[in-house]
């Protein structure tokens, strides 16, 4: 995150904090000349601070305002505030567009018509991805602040890491060891001391939306992303894979939640897997693959119907999967809370 925040701070951070919170005394960076300061009309701020590219790959040359806040570019204070709106405003991004382009280009909207599509869903999961996700940031900046203070195993060059091969090998190993993390939290999260309070929101879409993606209680959706952040710090991690790990990571989980069952495939966790789970509750715990349910024997191979067309809204289907579905949910939930949207059926058969 060190190459994100740099980049933030020199096209947005360095002139907010130097006008929030500006020097009190004239100070010339470390390496100024007697020529610069002379051309130089305002005041520098007190701090020993330089400027160090935080990739070998990439850098971005700071301007005077780095120099004029009271709060230097490494100080921690401004450095979690940083990464706390980062972290927020990246999160709300990625969620409204991803999110907005799986609904008009992907999303099936026949799942309006299904029983269990609640009322006015999606505008309950947009307000809940609103509240969870500054939350959630709360937790997740601490994480970041330990990573661009360098605490954690994090690289740049190759020559910093383990070597060309892992460069590749770090991909399918993130992959493999965050998915089997998430299979256990997720689980965990389904235990009845928990799941009312924490994870049951996330379950109040029977049939989601992409908007459901990042619908979460913010603990819930926090407990879920420590895999994540703790991979690099028991793991090397080249920074810029992380990145781009971070981004898939989000888009993935609007993909689980687009309805749109392209992926009948026994090992990926794709959309259909993460249906039956919101349908059924105790089955497919997984992120990525169906590995690790296969192994805890919780999986549960999606519906066929699910994967055509004539099928997937067929009203007798539809009512075999509503009186399962209403069966699991009074012996999980002992109650169902929600409010259904009413029933129009797309067409009888």
């Amino acid at each position: 995150m060190d190459v994100v925040l740099e980049l933030f701070d020199t096209y947005l951070f360095d002139a907010l904090y130097a006008s929030l919170l500006p020097a009190k005394a004239p100070y010339a960076p470390a390496n100024a000349t007697i020529s610069s300061l002379r051309e130089q009309p305002t005041a520098y701020a007190p701090t020993t601070w330089q400027y160090h590219p935080s990739s070998n790959y990439i850098s971005f040359q700071p301007g005077q305002a780095a120099y004029m806040s009271q709060w230097p570019r490494d100080d921690w204070r401004r450095q979690f505030l940083s990464l706390y709106l980062i972290t927020w405003v990246f999160g709300l991004v990625v969620y409204y567009v991803f999110a907005t382009l799986s609904y008009v280009f992907v999303f099936d909207k026949a799942t309006f018509h299904h029983p269990k599509y609640l009322k006015n869903q999606i505008r309950l999961e947009i307000h809940q991805t609103n509240w969870a996700l500054p939350v959630m940031a709360i937790f997740t900046a601490p994480l970041f602040l330990l990573e661009v203070r360098g605490y954690s195993k994090i690289y740049d060059t190759t020559a910093d890491g383990p070597g060309l091969w892992y460069n590749y090998l770090q991909f399918p190993f993130f992959i493999g060891f965050t998915d089997l993390c998430i299979y256990w939290i997720h689980r965990g999260l389904h235990h009845p001391l928990v799941y009312k309070k924490l994870h049951k929101p996330h379950h109040k879409w029977i049939m989601p939306t992409p908007y459901a993606s990042h619908a979460f209680h913010p603990i819930d959706g926090f407990a879920q992303s420590i895999p994540y952040h703790l991979f690099p710090f028991l793991f090397p991690l080249q920074k810029f894979a992380y990145v781009i790990l971070f981004v898939f990571i989000n888009i993935w989980t609007v993909l689980i939640h687009d309805g749109e069952y392209v992926a009948d495939n026994p090992v990926i966790n794709g959309a259909a897997c993460h249906t039956m789970h919101h349908l059924y509750f105790n089955y497919n715990y997984g992120q990525f693959t169906t590995i690790w349910d296969r192994l805890g024997n919780s999986y549960r191979k999606p519906n066929d119907e699910l994967f055509r067309k004539e099928l997937k809204f067929c009203q007798t289907e539809l009512k075999k999967q509503t009186a399962e579905m209403e069966k699991v949910l009074l012996e999980v939930e002992g109650e169902d809370d929600r409010s259904y949207a009413p029933v129009e059926p797309k067409k009888v058969r």
